[in-house]
């Protein structure tokens, strides 16, 4: 298993993070990408990087919640980490409409402005889409028939927005939602099909059942595994092997 999108090098990790790889390891978990969020947060990446080395590999981009007045400083530092190390991927960016619209105009601006530096560098984007998906197609239709490849993590649109992200050649990012009582998850990854989904945990956030609630784990994503091999009634291994071999293929993980 490859969980392509967590946040293990955040302080809710940092009394036990050597547990954490240890025992996500022993399940069967490969590899980790760790998703950037802004300047605050890239010594962290990087240093987790540095340690585990064989277990990680980072992609840097700009959260949109972190869009504010001062996201030109922010895109500066982004870009600058972009030309001096080697990154697998832009992420995490996108928008983020539920907790305020105020900087929606930048986020637009910053959001635009990472996915042409995808298409420079021919790197993949990792997307974060929250109450915006009306917005993030707008965006993306800018570039025409040559939006970079990707994908939507921690996908939560309806199926009609699913249609449209595969159409536009993207993955969906699915984590601990899919074990959730209320989703319609399970349905509108069936209307894609599995060959167009990752495996995710989004750690430390959005446990899967029987965990939510808790602290997210990265050893966590055998659950969602087993919920998926349940909805596409596929054994868990092949589940793990389609998976993995399109995180590989997106990402270009060796």
């Amino acid at each position: 298993m490859i969980d392509t999108h967590s946040h293990i090098f955040s302080e809710e990790f940092d009394e036990d993070r050597q547990r954490v790889v240890k025992e996500a390891v022993d399940v069967g978990v490969r590899n980790v990408i760790l998703a950037n969020v802004d300047s605050s947060t890239i010594d962290r990446l990087e240093t987790m990087q540095e340690q585990y080395p064989d277990f990680c590999f980072s992609a840097m981009g700009l959260h949109p919640t972190s869009v504010n007045n001062d996201y030109t400083t922010e895109l500066e530092t982004i870009k600058n980490r972009l030309t001096a190390k080697k990154y697998i991927a832009i992420g995490e960016i996108g928008l983020d409409l539920y907790w305020e619209t105020s900087f929606i105009d930048e986020q637009k601006e910053v959001f635009k402005t990472q996915l042409q530096w995808a298409l420079e560098l021919n790197l993949p984007v990792i997307i974060h889409v929250r109450k915006a998906f009306a917005e993030v197609f707008e965006v993306l239709r800018y570039f025409g028939n040559h939006t970079p490849r990707g994908v939507f993590h921690c996908f939560s649109g309806g199926i009609q927005e699913a249609a449209y992200v595969t159409k536009l050649g993207f993955y969906l990012g699915i984590g601990g939602v899919l074990t959730y009582k209320n989703t319609n998850l399970p349905e509108i990854i069936k209307s894609v099909g599995i060959s167009r989904l990752l495996l995710e945990t989004d750690a430390p956030y959005l446990a899967p059942v029987p965990y939510r609630g808790k602290r997210n784990e990265p050893k966590f994503m055998v659950e969602v595994l087993k919920k998926m091999a349940q909805v596409f009634d596929h054994t868990e291994e092949r589940v793990d092997e389609i998976t993995t071999l399109s995180a590989k293929e997106l990402f270009g993980i060796g």
